[in-house]
């Protein structure tokens, strides 16, 4: 079955940059969307950026400017290059695939900013 495997996560200083990547080793039947999600501890899930099958990027606006989402929705890859990082991007970052038949997530992979 479908299977997402985040990596690319770690502790880095502020200012400085990670780039993430989840790969898919199954098969997904007419990809719909796919996405960036984090969580830090006690807040909510929050959505970082998506991109859709057309190739157009969304991203909240505490990101933009400085994290570019890109990927391959043939081969249902996705990447998030991660610049200028802040501290407060601390947290757990989650790969997203949607499809009509279903949505999957990766394990999630821990980005900490700090000096």
């Amino acid at each position: 079955q479908v299977q997402l495997v985040e990596s690319g996560g770690g502790l880095v200083q502020p200012g400085g940059s990670l780039r993430l990547s989840c790969a898919n080793s199954g098969s997904i039947f007419r990809l719909d969307a796919m996405a960036w999600y984090r969580q830090a501890p006690g807040k909510q899930r929050e959505l970082v950026a998506t991109l859709t099958p057309d190739g157009s990027p969304t991203y909240t606006d505490s990101v933009k400017g400085r994290f570019t989402i890109s990927g391959d929705v043939g081969k249902n890859t996705l990447y998030l290059q991660m610049n200028s990082l802040k501290p407060e991007d601390t947290a757990v970052y989650y790969c997203y695939l949607g499809s009509r038949s279903g949505n999957y997530w990766g394990q999630g992979t821990q980005v900490t900013v700090s000096s």
